[in-house]
C-alpha cells in the first residue's frame, strides 16, 4: 500500500504547503496531487512542488482534459517527467458541464469517448513510434474538419521522454471506470468504500478485457481519495466531511446529470442522496450536510481518536491485500495524522 497527500487547489490567495509536502516525504509518502477547478491550475503547483523535493511524486488530480488538446498535455507530463526525473503522475478527468461549457467554453462532450481517446493519443505521442495520426469520434489528427487549412501534417515529438509516466483518470461511473481500466494506469474514486469494491468490480474486469492482454490489478493503481481527520469528538471530525460531501451528492451538477448522486446510491444509500439533493437544490445546505449519513462518511473516511483511526485503517489494509486498494490519497491538515498512518501503512 503506498500513500499519497492531497494538495487540492487554491482558494483566494495561491498557497502551496511545501512545509507539509517536504513533511510527507521524510516519512516516506509515495506522492502528493496537485487540482484545478476554475481558478489556480494543477501544472504549476506540480512543477513547484518537483523542483522544490528530492523523491516524491507529484501527480495532477485533475488535469481537465477540455481544457488541453491531448498534444499539450503529453507535452507538459513529458517536460515535467523528464525535469524532475521520472516523478511526474498524468492524472486526468473530464471534470463537469458546468466549468467546461461555462469557464473554458468547448462542449463537453462525450467524457467516457473523450477520456479512452486522450490516453491513446498521449500514449502515441510518449512512444514516439512514429508520427501522430489518429481518427476518433473527439479527435482527428491531423485535423481535417471545418476550418482547416489542409496544411496540418503526422508529427513526432521532438523531446524524447525517456521516463516512465503513469496516467490516471479521476471517474466513478461504471463506463468511465471501464475505460479508465482499458487505457490508463489507475484511476482516482473521489471517495471509496474498501469493503465495497464490488462497485468496481465489473467494469475494472470489462475494461482489462478490453485492453486485449493480462492486464490485471498488479498493474492498476486503485486511489481513492481519503480525508483523515483526528480529535476526540467524532461527529466534530465529520463536521468538514459533511460540507464536502453534501456538496457533492447535492449540488455538483444537475438534478437528472450528478455522477456523485448516483455514485452514493450504488454505495447503498439512495434514500439519503436524494434528501440530500433536494435540501441542497432548495437552499438548505445545513439540512443537507446533517443528513448526510455518518456511516457513509465512517465507511470513506478516517475520522476520531488516533485510536480509532487505527482501528478503521485495518479495512483499508485488508482491501490493499486483496488488490482493492492499491494508494490511499489522504487528505489532513494535521501532521500527526500523516505520522500515524505513515506508521500504520508503511
Amino acid at each position: 500500500m503506498k500513500l499519497g497527500l492531497i494538495s487540492g487547489y487554491s482558494g483566494r490567495k495561491m498557497s502551496i504547503p511545501i512545509d507539509a509536502v517536504r513533511h510527507a516525504e521524510s516519512l516516506g509518502y509515495d506522492s502528493i496531487w496537485t487540482a484545478e477547478a476554475y481558478g489556480s491550475d494543477a501544472v504549476t503547483p506540480a512543477a513547484w512542488i518537483l523542483a522544490q523535493t528530492t523523491k516524491i511524486k507529484a501527480g495532477t488530480a485533475i488535469m481537465q482534459m477540455p481544457a488541453r488538446s491531448p498534444a499539450m498535455a503529453a507535452m507538459t507530463a513529458m517536460s515535467l517527467a523528464e525535469l524532475s526525473g521520472g516523478r511526474f503522475i498524468c492524472g486526468l478527468g473530464a471534470s463537469g458541464p458546468q466549468v467546461v461549457e461555462g469557464w473554458h467554453g468547448v462542449p463537453y462532450g462525450k467524457p467516457v469517448t473523450r477520456l479512452k481517446e486522450y490516453v491513446q493519443i498521449m500514449k502515441q505521442i510518449i512512444a514516439r513510434q512514429g508520427p501522430l495520426t489518429f481518427e476518433g469520434q473527439m479527435y482527428q489528427l491531423p485535423y481535417e474538419g471545418p476550418g482547416a487549412t489542409g496544411l496540418g501534417k503526422p508529427l513526432k515529438s521532438i523531446l524524447h521522454c525517456e521516463e516512465d509516466i503513469p496516467i490516471y483518470a479521476a471517474t466513478i461511473t461504471p463506463n468511465g471506470v471501464a475505460a479508465a481500466a482499458e487505457v490508463a494506469d489507475g484511476f482516482f474514486p473521489v471517495w471509496m468504500d474498501p469493503e465495497q469494491y464490488h462497485v468496481f468490480d465489473e467494469p475494472i474486469k470489462k475494461g482489462f478485457a478490453a485492453a486485449g492482454s493480462d492486464k490485471d490489478l498488479t498493474a492498476f493503481d486503485i486511489a481513492p481519495f481519503i480525508t483523515c481527520i483526528m480529535g476526540d469528538d467524532v461527529e466534530q471530525c465529520m463536521m468538514p466531511i459533511r460540507g464536502n460531501m453534501a456538496l457533492y451528492i447535492g449540488g455538483m451538477g444537475a438534478r437528472d446529470k450528478n455522477f456523485y448522486n448516483d455514485y452514493a446510491k450504488r454505495l447503498g444509500f439512495e434514500e439519503a442522496a436524494v434528501k440530500i439533493q433536494d435540501l441542497y437544490l432548495a437552499g438548505r445546505k445545513d439540512e443537507a450536510m446533517a443528513a448526510v449519513p455518518a456511516e457513509l462518511i465512517d465507511a470513506c473516511h478516517l475520522v476520531g481518536p488516533a485510536d480509532r483511526i487505527k482501528d478503521r485503517l485495518q479495512r483499508w489494509q485488508d482491501a490493499g491485500k486483496k488488490g482493492h486498494v492499491s494508494s490511499m490519497l489522504i487528505g489532513s491538515q494535521q501532521p500527526e495524522v500523516l505520522q500515524l498512518l505513515a506508521e500504520n501503512v508503511l
